[in-house]
């Protein structure tokens, strides 16, 4: 443990390190410029350090000031490794490719591009992260929809991750946008906190107003079982929410059966082996003659045994669609997709980019999104395209 307590600093000193190396001598002849620079970079390993142990501390109102500004400083962080890394590549291409002359003005000039690059990123990730989520209205083509079930929508949201940034009012704002839809139904797809219910159950409450013809339905995120999962599953309840742990619901909408099926989390039975995600358990029961069968689960990953169990359409999140750029490039990685609708077999996955965010206050290049999806009836091109697939 000790070894891991002291690993971290160790490596982000010495990443500091590197930056400050590459860029520093090179950013200015000015010794005030090198030396605050220095400074700036050292402030920001401290402050990132003291970040990550706010949680500790016995003040929830000093830890989130704390948390923020460290996190602040990783987003300018990342921005500046990824564009120094990128900046070395650069320069040693140019070095193979190039002629002295034209080799040594890019020195000083990419240096100074690499901090109004990464300061311009972090700005505008910033201010992208603390807007109120976009909506995004999504059509999903329905092999044989009976016709009560054309354009049945759901609102879908995800990720919203109430903490040490994301409060009541954030909060708010997004039930708002959500009951404004119309929607026929309300799907949470996990990850709501990061924190207790005593911390923030002031906090989640305005998800109690969420409002559709046929409910609002959570299921279980990988942060609410480090945040303390029978805790936030009866408090999700004691707000109105219906949440679904490996069960499903039957909707009857304009006289058509719809499943609507949850599952716990991927990682849940490392928490609670009676948790394991199971998605023919979640379907176990459910009636024939239901022409839509609808999986929510938090990770993609629950899409291949959501497709061999048979349902039509699964709803996640867990991803943030990588959250900001460039890191949105190695979700692959460790999940199937990244964003967006896809298909995997018969099946339809469509993953939410997330609500709020999670980390650093960044979503450069990839917003947060409230999710309008309707069904609709496959069109005979559609039909054929997912029968060759």
């Amino acid at each position: 443990m000790r070894i891991r307590l002291l690993s971290l600093p160790m490596i982000l000193g010495l990443l500091h390190v590197y930056i400050g190396v590459r860029l520093l001598p090179d950013l200015s002849p000015s010794t005030w410029v090198r030396s605050g620079g220095a400074l700036l970079l050292l402030a920001s390993c401290g402050l990132m350090l003291a970040g990550l142990m706010s949680r500790s501390m016995r003040s929830r109102a000093v830890a989130d000031r704390i948390a923020i500004v460290g996190l602040l400083a990783m987003s300018l962080f990342s921005s500046l490794f990824v564009f120094t890394l990128l900046r070395d590549v650069t320069l040693l291409l140019a070095i193979v490719a190039l002629p002295d002359r034209y080799v040594h003005p890019l020195v000083s000039l990419t240096a100074q591009l690499v901090v109004a690059l990464a300061a311009v990123v972090t700005l505008v990730g910033f201010a992208g992260a603390r807007r109120r989520a976009r909506i995004v209205t999504v059509e999903v083509p329905i092999a044989n929809l009976p016709v009560g079930l054309q354009g049945f929508s759901i609102a879908q949201i995800s990720d919203v991750h109430v903490g040490s940034q994301i409060k009541r009012n954030y909060v708010d704002a997004i039930v708002d946008a959500v009951n404004s839809l119309g929607a026929d139904l309300v799907a949470v797809t996990g990850d709501l906190v990061d924190g207790t219910v005593l911390d923030l159950s002031h906090h989640i409450e305005p998800l109690g107003r969420l409002r559709a013809r046929y409910g609002a339905y959570v299921v279980t995120g990988n942060h609410e079982y480090y945040s303390g999962e029978p805790a936030w599953t009866a408090e999700f309840r004691r707000l109105g929410l219906r949440v679904l742990l490996n069960e499903h619901v039957v909707v009857r909408h304009r006289g058509a059966p719809l499943v609507l099926a949850g599952v716990t989390d991927f990682s849940a039975h490392h928490f609670n082996p009676a948790q394991r995600s199971d998605p023919a358990a979640a379907l176990s029961g459910a009636p024939a003659d239901a022409a839509v069968k609808i999986l929510l689960a938090h990770q993609p990953r629950s899409a291949a045994a959501a497709a061999q169990a048979g349902f039509d359409l699964q709803l996640s999140g867990h991803t943030h669609g990588g959250q900001f750029w460039p890191w949105n490039l190695f979700v692959r990685l460790q999940q199937p997709f990244t964003a967006g609708l896809h298909r995997l077999n018969h099946l339809w996955v469509y993953i939410s980019r997330g609500t709020g965010y999670w980390g650093p206050p960044n979503r450069f290049g990839i917003p947060s999104e409230i999710t309008l999806l309707r069904l609709t009836a496959a069109g005979t091109n559609e039909s054929l395209a997912a029968a060759n697939a």
